[in-house]
């Protein structure tokens, strides 16, 4: 959920020909991300937890490759807090998918 904050800030500043390009493809790359794994998580099956997991790592990383172009493009300075966020939550997930696959090859 911070990271979704930290998006919305590092993207309100964007230039407003970017509204429906850009921050809106940012925004919500973001807000699938922790929407993916409360869904997953709210399924009976953990093959089924496990696809909305991938899910959301997918558009995690979907979610930096934006944040690359953002900063190619200039539109912001300082990815730093953003990037950092972006990797914990990507370890954090990884660290999730294989904790629940070792469990299920147990």
């Amino acid at each position: 959920m911070d990271l979704v904050e930290t998006i919305y800030r590092v993207s309100a500043d964007f230039p407003d020909s970017e509204r429906f390009g850009l921050t809106s493809q940012l925004r919500r790359a973001a807000i699938s991300i922790p929407s993916n794994i409360a869904e997953g998580a709210a399924r009976r099956s953990t093959p089924e937890y496990l696809r909305f997991l991938s899910m959301a790592r997918g558009s995690l990383s979907e979610l930096d490759t934006q944040l690359q172009i953002a900063e190619r493009l200039a539109y912001v300075s300082d990815l730093q807090n953003a990037t950092e966020l972006a990797n914990r939550v990507f370890a954090k997930l990884n660290a999730l998918i294989r904790s629940i696959q070792t469990k299920r090859s147990a």
